[in-house]
């Protein structure tokens, strides 16, 4: 056998295990390979200037990809640049996952093993290949914390680095994008593209064309945060609510007057609550057509007072109803429900109602990163996401082990018959290790858990640190510090989180840190499953770093939602006297309601994609016609062949210059306000779906049947408007006085994103059929 060759056994089993281990995912064995060359250009490279650093990674620039020979000079540049800048010399497993990044993946990286130098050194690698990279990350905070703890490495490399946020103004942000690499979350970036989409002159617009996307937390990103629209509206008027209405619902109890369905995703009014409120409405019959506008008003304030729960879907702060983001437990700044909702929670609540807008455009997530030819993600969780990401996105995960292995010890899932025993036992066993000084990190499911929680700690005697929607502005400060011996901290979902939790605290205090090692590191408690169990990973994988020992459990009750969503024909299982189950088929159920609830989820991002893809397709089209407005004088071609005389002798009193723009701001006017409206149009067919289709035919045909003639009709409409509007508009050498034509644009905008799934049928559908089919299996 040839020196060096790896036996053909050897390789046919290490293929199999990654199969096994690793079920969706490639190989990086060609990257692999790379490795000890990149190593061998370690010493010398150690031995030069910092200025002869950055004239070798000058050199590699190209327009184009890497070779080989570069990869491995680049590669070897960035592992310098990680050491002096610093201080942290890339591992081998570091390195691969930066070739991973270049080659298109999305690579799981496990907690602490230094995804943001990974990042880092990958999208300077593609600024050195000519391209204009975009970072991509959850939220604001970690956007702006990458840039500037990479900025030494980037500026090594000769990179220029910058990040966008929502306080930036509008020069900042132009500059920003103008920068190799940008850094921004997804929110930021997407309400970007959105106001360039509206702009009336070019040079306004502050993004380039888009080319390459590193997605941080590619899960979290690319799935979770995927089902939600990024909305630019334009005010209408203030905000209105029937308080009537309002105080009527709060008076209506469950089982009496209204009944919910298991999934808590729909309230209906029972004969006697329908009565109650028909008589307290002065007499009105609710179903007849004379009542139809009140009960639209009295269903949207039933599911406001009956489905929506304050600390759970929302905090009360400030004098605002703030959404909170289930996914990851923090409050979601941006994101509200539609209007109507929107209003009628804070009427719940007694707050004034917010301003109304119309949408002006709108965009998903999944429609943002389709718009770069090259997109690449990093997590500590994509495998369990791997067909997704494969199916909506066309990417592939790639598995990057840790550089130490992982010796975690996850204890089996304890499962109760009710939540308060559950609750009782998940003390006990916080006040258990706490006795011997381990440090805790308990994961809750919501910010009422998470207090209630503390609550029954502090009766205990235990005093806890808590991190949640309240606080979450702390959040970096707490987490930092709950690897230190003694701390209990109790938060919500810690995906997203972006810190690590270093054993002994953030000070790295050498004999605290051993004192946490000889205890067993950090012990992670889950007070219950999550809708996912990528999530249950990520709280998970919070202990356990870089080696470092550590330990989780998560416990669980036949009562817990996930289970009465996914699963609520529990089987009789026997308990002890404390409420624990230990037969096995309670984890079966659990772990089968689990499954179901992501099968769900799943199928409601593919429905929701079905809905959305025409719309995009749609704003696309549109957009080709709106680009060619915007950057050539096609509207001012249009309106002189339209209306000759009017031009003729509105270009003997401006300049050519200000009349071509004044055509532009008339057609372009006319072409937003016609998609602003084509939208209330689609949301309406949407909201009503289920009702108009007919026979066999499924909603989505229907959904299309209305959309596609209504659009078509848009470009024709949008001329025939700027003809009329150009007969009556003022044109001077200060532009065109369009308030004066009655066409003015809203006098203010903002952006969010809609908490709000219109397709709870096909959802419940969605679940029911899953339900059934894994049932079957089961069987």
């Amino acid at each position: 056998m040839a020196l060096g060759r790896v036996p053909m056994r050897t390789r046919v089993g290490k293929r199999l295990r990654r199969i096994i281990e690793r079920p969706a995912s490639v190989e990086l064995t060609k990257y692999e390979r790379l490795l000890p060359a990149i190593g061998e250009r370690e010493d010398d490279l150690r031995d030069r200037s910092d200025d002869d650093l950055t004239r070798a990674a000058a050199e590699l620039r190209i327009d184009g990809e890497f070779s080989t020979g570069r990869l491995i000079e680049f590669c070897a540049l960035g592992r310098e640049a990680g050491r002096r800048a610093l201080g942290e010399r890339a591992f081998d497993v570091q390195v691969l996952g930066v070739m991973g990044l270049l080659s298109q993946h999305v690579v799981q990286m496990a907690t602490g093993e230094g995804k943001t130098l990974v990042g880092a050194l990958a999208a300077c690698g593609h600024a050195l290949q000519g391209k204009r990279v975009h970072v991509i990350s959850v939220n604001d905070y970690l956007a702006r914390r990458d840039a500037e703890w990479m900025r030494p490495v980037f500026d090594l490399l000769g990179v220029s680095v910058d990040w966008v946020e929502p306080a930036a103004t509008h020069a900042e942000r132009k500059d920003a994008y103008g920068c190799d690499v940008t850094y921004g979350a997804v929110s930021e970036i997407g309400f970007d593209v959105l106001r360039d989409r509206l702009v009336t002159k070019a040079d306004d617009r502050v993004l380039a064309q888009p080319e390459v996307a590193i997605v941080d937390e590619a899960d979290s990103v690319l799935v979770d945060e995927a089902r939600v629209p990024l909305v630019m509206a334009g005010s209408v008027d203030a905000g209105v609510v029937d308080e009537e209405v309002a105080k009527i619902v709060r008076r209506l109890r469950l089982g009496l007057h209204y009944e919910t369905d298991a999934d808590g995703k729909n309230a209906w009014l029972t004969p006697a609550g329908a009565s109650v409120v028909e008589k307290a409405l002065g007499g009105i019959d609710l179903y007849d057509e004379s009542g139809t506008e009140r009960l639209a008003s009295v269903n949207v304030a039933l599911h406001a007072h009956a489905l929506l729960s304050r600390d759970v879907d929302y905090l009360v702060r400030d004098g605002k109803v703030q959404l909170i983001n289930v996914s990851r437990g923090r409050v979601a700044e941006l994101q509200r429900w539609p209007d109507g909702l929107q209003a009628a929670v804070e009427a719940k609540e007694q707050l004034p109602p917010s301003d109304r807008g119309e949408v002006l455009d709108s965009i998903t997530v999944q429609a943002l990163i389709a718009r770069y030819p090259v997109v690449a993600g990093m997590t500590g969780t994509a495998v369990a996401v791997a067909e997704t990401l494969r199916e909506f996105y066309k990417l592939e995960v790639a598995v990057i082990q840790p550089n130490t292995p992982n010796i975690r010890v996850d204890a089996p899932d304890r499962i109760f018959a009710s939540p308060s025993q559950k609750l009782r036992a998940i003390v006990a066993e916080i006040s258990r290790v706490h006795e011997e000084g381990r440090p805790i990190l308990v994961g809750t499911q919501d910010v009422a858990e998470s207090e209630e929680l503390a609550e029954k700690l502090t009766k205990a005697g235990l005093s806890c640190t808590v991190l949640n929607a309240r606080n979450d502005a702390e959040e970096a400060e707490i987490i930092a510090e709950a690897g230190k011996p003694g701390t209990i901290t109790v938060s919500t979902q810690m995906a997203g989180r972006g810190t690590d939790i270093k054993l002994g605290g953030s000070a790295v205090d050498a004999p605290e840190r051993e004192k946490a090692v000889e205890l067993g590191g950090l012990y992670v408690i889950g007070t219950a499953r999550y809708p996912s169990s990528r999530l249950d990973d990520q709280l998970r994988g919070r202990a356990g770093r870089q080696g470092d020992p550590g330990g989780s459990v998560f416990f669980a009750s036949v009562e817990d939602d996930l289970v009465q969503a996914g699963a609520p024909d529990v089987p009789g299982l026997a308990a002890d006297d404390d409420g624990e189950i230990t037969d096995p088929a309670a984890l079966r159920h659990l772990n089968h309601a689990q499954r179901v609830v992501e099968g769900a989820n799943l199928e409601i991002h593919r429905n929701t994609w079905r809905y959305t893809r025409l719309i995009e397709r749609q704003r696309g089209d549109l957009l080709t016609f709106r680009d060619g407005v915007l950057l050539t004088d096609t509207a001012a071609e249009l309106l002189r062949a339209e209306a000759r005389e009017r031009y003729d002798a509105l270009a003997a009193e401006v300049s050519d210059e200000t009349l071509a723009q004044a055509c532009r701001e008339i057609v372009l006017f006319h072409l937003d306000q016609l998609w602003s409206d084509h939208l209330a149009f689609l949301a309406d067919v949407r909201e009503s779906i289920h009702l108009r289709a007919l026979g066999k035919e499924t909603p989505i045909d229907e959904f299309h049947r209305a959309a596609i003639p209504e659009f078509h009709k848009i470009i024709g409409e949008a001329k025939g408007r700027a003809v009329k509007t150009f007969a009556d508009a003022e044109v001077t050498s200060d532009g065109v006085d369009l308030a004066g034509a009655g066409v003015l644009r809203p006098t203010s905008t903002w952006t969010y994103l809609v908490h709000d799934n219109p397709f709870d049928s096909d959802a419940e559908q969605a679940l029911k059929k899953i339900r059934g089919t894994l049932r079957k299996k089961r069987r």
